[in-house]
């Protein structure tokens, strides 16, 4: 089979077909470890999302870009030897740590200061920069790229990882406390906030659905914690849900069958709102807040593909570990079908090279491949 046709077979429950290899990518302080640990730069990649190396199957993401075009100029604010104030492409200001940065990974999460929208007026002077039809938004070589894609023999998702998503879009404009605040102060701008977006992401990417054929589209939303989601089921369906419906129904009739949520923390009070609206996958059900694969696949049966689920931690341990992690997970999971064994994140600076190697063998053997 083909990567493709191994992709799609796993996507509809085929029954005695092998899920398709992947991983999601590392730290950049990962890289400096693997690198003296011995690893081939070659073999090591922040993007194995599009596979080529380790065995791990190829795939491909359309660059189709939904933020904010013109893109704010970078600038620095404040600055000293351990810290850097910024406002990024988005207009985010953001206090950083500059001590432990490898390669672009800090080793820790930014602090956010401000974000451009506040209240109905800086919505409606930042949507200016949402124009769907700015020439930025498709890479110059598209035309070539669309020529690839209809000799393909891999999977081709609609956008790059972290591409889209409704509340992650909100929390880029407002951030997270702000946007969770809005829902009951404000409740009439996220509404509004929401149709402009969901109806200029249509408009945005009728280029593409037209001129390439993509087996799937991926929401990247992170709207959750360790312990649950940021909004209630009853937020959810009352703001989002009808904002999905459309987007997943409009994709839908330009051929798209398979609809992923990405995002990490505990979703597990969303997952039927989420099968409602039409999606058929999350990732990358993270262990640590609680996300077990095994035991959400029995209640959800083939409603729902699964990928992920692989708990980092137990990477950073031993081989007895990793084994125990894997033989309570994949078998059951795998005789179920509709399962793409991957570790729940990007692997941390923690996980030795060496285990990482035991690790990528072992689930190859019990992938059957």
């Amino acid at each position: 089979m083909t990567d493709r046709e191994r992709f799609l077979a796993t996507m509809r429950f085929d029954p005695g077909v092998a899920p398709p290899n992947h991983e999601l990518g590392l730290w950049g302080q990962t890289l400096d470890r693997w690198l003296a640990e011995g690893a081939k730069e070659q073999d090591i990649s922040f993007d194995w999302f599009r596979g080529g190396t380790l065995g791990l199957d190829r795939r491909d993401f359309a660059p189709v870009y939904t933020h904010a075009d013109p893109r704010f100029e970078y600038r620095v604010l404040e600055e000293d030897e351990e810290t850097i104030i910024h406002q990024d492409d988005q207009g985010v200001v953001t206090r950083a740590l500059k001590t432990g940065t490898a390669h672009g990974t800090r080793a820790s999460m930014d602090q956010h200061i401000s974000h451009p929208v506040r209240d109905r007026e800086s919505f409606l002077e930042y949507k200016k920069r949402y124009v769907a039809s700015s020439p930025g938004r498709y890479p110059a070589r598209w035309p070539e790229l669309v020529a690839q894609w209809r000799q393909r023999d891999y999977p081709l998702c609609l956008q790059e990882n972290c591409g889209f998503g409704l509340f992650s879009h909100l929390r880029i404009w407002m951030g997270t406390e702000a946007l969770c605040i809005a829902f009951y102060e404000q409740p009439a701008l996220v509404h509004e906030m929401l149709e402009f977006l969901t109806e200029f992401f249509c408009e945005a990417v009728s280029r593409a659905v037209q001129e390439v054929q993509f087996d799937c589209f991926n929401f990247f939303e992170d709207f959750a914690y360790k312990t649950g989601p940021f909004t209630s089921p009853q937020l959810f369906r009352g703001f989002f849900m009808p904002h999905y419906r459309r987007i997943i129904e409009f994709l839908r009739g330009h051929g798209v069958s398979y609809f992923m949520l990405d995002s990490d923390g505990n979703t597990e009070v969303l997952i039927g709102s989420l099968i409602e609206v039409g999606m058929n996958c999350h990732w990358p059900f993270e262990a640590a807040a609680g996300m077990d694969p095994v035991r959400i696949r029995k209640q959800y049966g083939k409603e729902l593909v699964i990928s992920g689920g692989i708990d980092k931690r137990e990477l950073a341990k031993g081989k007895r570990e990793i084994e125990q992690e894997l033989y309570a997970k994949l078998p059951p999971l795998l005789e179920s079908g509709g399962y793409i064994p991957t570790v729940d994140h990007t692997i941390p600076p923690d996980v030795p090279w060496g285990n990482f190697l035991y690790y990528l063998e072992l689930k190859r053997k019990l992938m059957g491949c």
